[in-house]
């Protein structure tokens, strides 16, 4: 059901982990409203970081003028919660419920269909994954089934309800793996070293398949390591920078990480995004590999994050056999000289800019002052400070029961 209010796009389903979907929105849409929908996935499998993403996503959102989102959220567990459109629609603002419209579909059954069914979109970020490769090692079946049948589905859907749909593949450079050359650009064979990496090659070629085979605008994003304060925790970055906060704040006095030696092209994700964006609006859709044309070791992130927040990180840190790869990918850096040519894109956040940002967020988010680096290269190269913490917390202690509202 719907609130029949004009202007109020709220949806009450409490059975996502089904094929049905309860709402059917093509006729409730003003007409000036339906070419200007744009659809965005998350299916990721991830832990109440899920809702900070979407917290955040949605806080950048409300200031669009004119677009209208699509959100289809799918069930997500994660210390027993439940990623619904329900759930998340009862921590928006009014303000946000006018502009989104949430759905309820589950990306690994063809139930996807139902949703571009009803939402004819003129551009379909599929950003949504099994994305945490460590996790792949462990279940490589939910890891498969989720990003390959996922991208069939949704590639599927386009093509036999909205064929003319600008398609973007989430890529990664995970799919290069145990890579011949370096640096890597669009011509590097693929040699992926997980289920991850195999199920984003797959997607790839899928990707790639429907463009030629349909003539489908289906274009590929192979992102390397994007980083920003809103990265999950189980990923490295955000462990170190989150640990370095948590010893300033004496919460902690130990970080254990696995391999230090791993090296990676990090940049920020905010820049990756527009990368993305500026994909689909070229004339032919094509591929791209996206990244700074930097390297460094896991140690290196180490040592700057602990260095910028004063710390001594040998004093701290501690490697853990735990964290180890079965298979580890050793380096990865990008050629993005196709990007550069053809889209004008160039990464303005270098290294030791991108662990000052991370280390400020975290450490405010701790409650302490931050050295306030970060916040100054963000506002000379992006305009602002990153403000998230607050509607960040909001979202969370909603989804947990905490929020009197």
């Amino acid at each position: 059901p719907v609130d029949p209010t004009p202007g109020e796009w709220r949806l009450h389903g409490d059975r996502p982990e089904t094929d049905r979907i309860a709402l059917r929105i093509e006729d409730r849409l003003p007409e000036e409203l339906k070419d200007k929908i744009v659809v965005c996935e998350h299916a990721d499998r991830a832990m109440v970081e899920q809702y900070r993403q979407l917290a955040a996503l949605l806080h950048r959102l409300q200031a669009r003028d004119g677009a209208r989102v699509v959100m289809i959220a799918s069930a997500v567990a994660g210390e027993g919660k439940t990623l619904t459109a329900t759930n998340l629609s009862l921590t928006l603002s009014h303000s946000y419920q006018r502009r989104v419209l949430l759905l309820d579909a589950d990306l690994r059954s063809p139930s996807i269909h139902r949703v571009f069914r009803s939402v004819r979109p003129d551009a379909c970020y599929h950003l949504a994954a099994q994305s945490f490769v460590s996790y792949s090692f462990e279940d490589e079946f939910s890891t498969l089934n989720t990003n390959i049948n996922g991208t069939h589905y949704v590639l599927a859907a386009l093509h036999d309800l909205d064929p003319v749909c600008r398609f973007y593949f989430a890529g990664s450079s995970e799919m290069f793996g145990l890579a011949e050359t370096v640096p890597q650009n669009e011509n590097t064979r693929f040699h992926p070293r997980s289920s991850y990496g195999i199920s984003k090659v797959a997607g790839f070629d899928l990707t790639r398949n429907y463009r030629e085979a349909y003539g489908m605008y289906a274009a590929s994003g192979i992102l390397f390591n994007h980083e920003s304060p809103r990265r999950g925790f189980e990923f490295v970055t955000r462990k170190i920078t989150a640990g370095v906060a948590g010893i300033l704040a004496g919460k902690s006095t130990q970080l254990r990480l696995g391999n230090l030696e791993a090296q990676r092209d990090w940049g920020h994700a905010r820049e990756y995004v527009e990368a993305m964006w500026q994909i689909l609006q070229l004339d032919a859709a094509d591929d791209f590999v996206i990244g700074t044309g930097e390297t460094h070791s896991v140690r290196e992130f180490v040592e700057a994050s602990f260095a910028y927040a004063g710390l001594d990180w040998q004093k701290h840190v501690k490697m853990s056999e735990r964290y180890l790869r079965p298979l580890e990918v050793d380096v990865l850096i990008a050629d993005a000289s196709k990007a550069r040519t053809k889209l004008s894109w160039q990464s303005k956040i270098g290294f030791r800019d991108l662990v000052a940002i991370m280390v400020d967020a975290d450490v405010e988010a701790a409650g302490l002052t931050p050295r306030g680096d970060g916040k100054a290269i963000l506002e000379k190269k992006i305009g602002h400070w990153n403000r998230w913490q607050n509607s960040v917390t909001r979202m969370v202690q909603a989804v947990s029961g905490q929020a009197s509202q």
